[in-house]
This record gives structure tokens, C-alpha cells and sequence, in this order.
């Protein structure tokens, strides 16, 4: 049986909390409790959770929420964040594409783009390019994390440092409304902050449900990308410190404003 988006979101936010709480739950996805106890017993039936006093915990058995069911999360909007990323990046230029699930759909974006050479430590991306016409496709070297094809590691960083793209692709596991962009592997963060100091330009994509998460490891500030893509409106301190430290905020809803004050921190 597949996890229903709703069901992805309470795995996710349990992995980064470390315990959900039913009323909480119900507050944030804006459903009964009754709603999100049938939710968590069926997670809990099938080992994904265990049940606590008021909510539930991660699993002891389960230490992340595969990266299959993370392409499942927010899939729609994560598309919608890959066109308007990918409107941003020229032919005829260089590209440094990350790991995550948001930047593979940057790369589906892209495959219709001409004279483009990207460098990718994501598996993923490069299967994704393959084919595609008029561009040269550069792989990482370093250790492959079989769970998600992402090469990470010092062999990663140092291949990367012997480029200067023109742009950078990056995504985030967390985002904070202080500006921090955050992730949970420090490996990982190491390869990211490399792709940025080797990049003229960087972008950053992420839904707004990053928001709702929370991750230990800095990669940088949001002040240290040139535009930020996402899927809705973020909330009003962090598009203040966008407006303020010049980052081009994009938000996929055609529909957004953004010196609208649509939703509160």
C-alpha cells in the first residue's frame, strides 16, 4: 500500500522533529484529528511510525523516508519550481545541478535547452540528461549514496572545484525564517557549498513545505543566492531579508505578488 502526499508529509516532518503530535498535525494540514489518528495508526500498522501519547514517533527501524517517497512529496509543485528554475538558465552556458528531488525536475527542464555542458554528483540528473541533444554531461567523482545516486564525499568536492559554471542548481532539506538554508548530511553540505563558491550564479529551489522542516547543517544563507524558486509565498521575514539582500524571489504561482503580505509567519 502507497503512502497517500498527506501520510509523506507526517513521515517527513516525524524524521526532522523527532515526534509529531496529533493536534499539531491537524492544525497544519488543516484536517480533523480523527483524520490524522487514522493516519498515523496506518503508518504505525505498517511499521513506519510507533505510536506515543498524544502522537508518534519515528520508528526505530525506519531511519529516513526513502527517496522514492520524497519524489512522491509536493510532486506537482516541485515541476511547477523545475520550469521556472530552468527559465532562468540560458543556452549555450555551464550548469552545476545538485542532488535533491527538486533539482532532477531542473534537469527534465532543461532537456530541451541547447549547447549546455552540466556538472552534476547526482546519478539521477545525468540519467535524466541522457540523450537530451547538444549538451555534454559531467559526473562526479567520489562515493555514490546508493539511497538517493548522490556522490558526495571529498572526491566530490574537489572534482567540483575544477569548474566555473555559470550557474548553480542547489535544493535544501530545511529552510528557516531567519534565512538559513539547512540540510542533514555534512557531506552532502560540503559538495553544496562547493558547487556555490564555483558557480557565478546560484539558484535555489525548494517548496515552501521546507519550511514546515527542520535540519541541523548550514549550507549558506539565502543571501549568498542570486534567486530563490519556489512554490508558494514563503513567509513575510523571509521574503523581507530576499528584498533586502537582493535575491530574486520567483514564486511558481503565477498568481503571487511579492510585496503581498498573503500568508503570516
Amino acid at each position: 500500500m502507497e503512502n497517500s502526499p498527506r501520510q509523506l508529509e507526517i513521515l517527513a516532518t516525524a524524521r526532522t522533529r523527532g515526534r509529531v503530535a496529533v493536534d499539531g498535525l491537524a492544525e497544519e494540514f488543516d484536517v480533523t484529528p480523527q483524520t490524522i489518528r487514522r493516519d498515523l495508526n496506518d503508518l504505525c500498522s505498517r511499521g513506519l511510525l510507533a505510536r506515543v501519547h498524544g502522537g508518534a514517533v519515528p520508528a526505530r527501524s525506519v531511519s529516513n523516508v526513502t527517496y522514492e517517497q520524497r519524489r512522491g512529496l509536493a510532486a506537482d509543485e516541485k515541476q511547477s519550481i523545475g520550469l521556472a528554475a530552468a527559465g532562468l538558465i540560458p543556452n549555450n552556458c555551464s550548469v552545476i545541478i545538485n542532488i535533491g528531488t527538486t533539482t532532477e525536475q531542473v534537469a527534465r527542464a532543461l532537456y530541451d535547452h541547447k549547447d549546455l555542458m552540466v556538472i552534476s554528483n547526482n546519478i539521477n540528473v545525468i540519467n535524466i540528461l541522457s540523450g537530451s541533444p547538444r549538451k555534454e554531461l559531467v559526473l562526479a567523482g567520489g562515493t555514490v549514496r546508493q539511497s538517493d545516486g548522490g556522490v558526495v564525499g571529498e572526491a566530490a568536492v574537489e572534482f567540483i572545484r575544477q569548474f566555473k559554471a555559470d550557474y548553480a542548481v542547489i535544493g535544501a532539506s530545511a529552510l528557516d525564517k531567519e534565512g538559513a538554508v539547512l540540510d542533514f548530511d555534512i557531506r552532502e553540505v560540503s559538495v553544496a557549498r562547493t558547487i556555490i563558491a564555483n558557480a557565478r550564479q546560484t539558484i535555489l529551489v525548494a517548496d515552501v513545505g521546507k519550511f514546515r522542516r527542520s535540519a541541523s547543517v548550514r549550507i549558506c544563507e539565502i543571501s549568498d543566492v542570486a534567486a530563490f524558486v519556489t512554490d508558494a509565498p514563503p513567509p513575510p521575514s523571509f521574503r523581507e531579508i530576499c528584498l533586502r539582500d537582493g535575491v530574486e524571489l520567483i514564486v511558481a504561482d503565477s498568481s503571487f505578488e511579492p510585496n503581498g503580505d498573503t500568508i503570516a509567519d
